[in-house]
């Protein structure tokens, strides 16, 4: 009994000491693994980017975290770290010899790119790098102003600031013009759309939108940046622009139509001309242009509705116009709502240098407006279909009155595309001169090398060198109208 109680004593003892070494070596063991993980978290946040330091000047002084801490020469490294292409990979796995002057030329300027890298300074502040390259100069607060891009508008380049006007008569863009947005694509117009400079508002579209206040005090042909980042050129428009893009109530004269319209009554400034059917009042603006100051148009319209449209359309152009050229728009337009056929006592009295008439029957109102034109002057008649054009002169010929039917035309335009031919990969083809006398594979060879080393340059392509492809355009405008020019004669 007494050798046992010592035994069992020792046997005591030696558990006790076993489980104080177990939890010991236990408490290492979770220290090194935490270490572990700290260490390993700090290489996955510096691996996309940003650097993470630690917070605390204990942990500073901790020389189990020093280990960890990564000078500037390595951030730089990391920073710049990409996935490799599989060219690089396989060139990495060949040896020098075996690879082509392309890969060895390519591989040096990737070694140059990270030497330069590593020259860069990184400045830091208690162990938080707030720029890594010369480009970066933006905190990181900065950075997360960049989530919010799609709800701001992008600020423009240097080339996109305000540029003072510096040519004789320039003005710059103000409120109340009449603007143009366009957007082009390979060449093409994917986007146009007319409206008016407001203050507050902004230019809507499916590339993004531009304040209207970051248009105004810019030059005419800015080529601004919506919120997403599209660019889109901003010019005033023309009175071209205007006729086709404003709101209408009926159809109008085309601009190809009215100019020759205005060629075959010959207007010029100082002339009095009748207009009947004002429509939304494109031909009222071409008119009111054509005469002048000094001269006067009458503007007759049936319809009540198709007036008031007319005369807003005039009345809003004459205003963009005051605002772009600091001079007001001759008021010489006089519009009235009556019916030609039945109102003559509406031109009783007044005499025209020429007639224009846009109506469904200008026959029947040919015995009313004739007897005021001037002797040898122009009645231009504007038509949609054939069979008006043939009871036009059906009507002339029972009414038995001194017209003349000089022409009928129709202007059909159509429009082309010229653009420099281009290879799949995006660079421009080139002409390969023709061969009249016998082999010249030698100067062949020295002009393919000439034109191939002139187009892998920066610099644009010499003249001549360049073939061009030319096709009509997919899209054409089609039949607009007929236009019958009749001359007054004595009898």
């Amino acid at each position: 009994m007494a050798v046992q109680m010592p035994l069992g004593g020792f046997l005591f003892v030696h558990r006790l000491v076993r489980t104080c070494t177990s939890s010991q070596r236990h408490v290492r063991q979770r220290d090194i693994l935490v270490q572990l993980i700290k260490s390993r978290s700090v290489f996955r946040t510096f691996s996309s980017g940003s650097v993470k330091c630690n917070e605390n000047d204990r942990e500073d002084s901790d020389p189990s975290h020093l280990s960890t801490k990564l000078t500037s020469k390595q951030a730089l490294l990391a920073r710049r770290r990409r996935p490799l292409s599989p060219l690089e990979r396989i060139s990495s796995l060949l040896p020098q010899d075996a690879l082509s002057p392309e890969v060895m030329q390519l591989r040096e300027q990737n070694q140059q790119e990270a030497e330069e890298g590593t020259n860069t300074q990184v400045s830091e502040e208690n162990g938080h790098p707030e720029t890594l390259t010369g480009d970066e100069t933006t905190p990181k607060k900065a950075e997360s102003d960049d989530h919010h891009a799609s709800d701001t508008v992008m600020e423009p380049s240097t080339s996109e600031r305000w540029i003072p006007a510096t040519l004789p008569g320039e003005s710059l863009l103000s409120f109340g013009e009449m603007i143009i947005a366009e957007y082009y694509k390979k060449g093409r117009v994917e986007f146009k759309k007319m409206f008016q400079l407001q203050k507050g508002t902004r230019l809507q579209s499916s590339w993004g939108f531009i304040w209207h206040d970051n248009i105004v005090s810019k030059p005419s042909g800015q080529v601004l940046k919506t919120s997403l980042g599209v660019p889109i050129l901003i010019r005033r428009a023309s009175l071209e622009d205007y006729v086709l893009h404003m709101k209408r109530a009926p159809a109008i004269a085309y601009p190809k139509d009215a100019g020759i319209m205005l060629m075959m009554m010959d207007v010029t400034e100082g002339d009095c001309v009748l207009e009947s059917g004002s429509g939304s009042g494109g031909m009222s603006l071409f008119l009111s242009r054509a005469v002048g100051s000094k001269g006067r148009v009458l503007s007759v319209e049936v319809r009540e509705d198709h007036l008031k449209r007319a005369m807003l359309n005039y009345q809003r152009w004459r205003t963009s116009w005051s605002l772009r050229r600091g001079e007001e728009w001759p008021d010489n337009v006089q519009f009235h709502k009556a019916d030609l056929s039945t109102a003559s006592s509406l031109l009783a009295g007044q005499g025209f240098n020429a007639i224009a008439l846009d109506l469904v029957n200008p026959h029947l109102v040919l015995h009313t407006v004739i007897p005021h034109l001037h002797p040898g002057g122009v009645c231009a008649v504007y038509l949609a279909n054939i069979t008006q054009v043939v009871d036009l002169l059906d009507g002339i010929r029972c009414l038995a009155l001194p017209l003349l039917c000089e022409c009928i035309l129709e202007a059909p335009i159509r429009h082309w595309l010229v653009a420099p031919a281009l290879q799949k990969d995006g660079q421009y083809c080139t002409r390969k001169p023709t061969v009249l006398v016998e082999d010249h594979s030698e100067e062949e060879e020295e002009t393919e090398e000439q034109t191939d080393k002139e187009l892998t340059t920066d610099e644009q392509p010499a003249f001549g060198i360049i073939p061009y492809i030319a096709r009509p355009h997919p899209v054409q405008l089609s039949h607009t109208a007929f236009l019958v020019k009749l001359r007054k004669r004595v009898q």
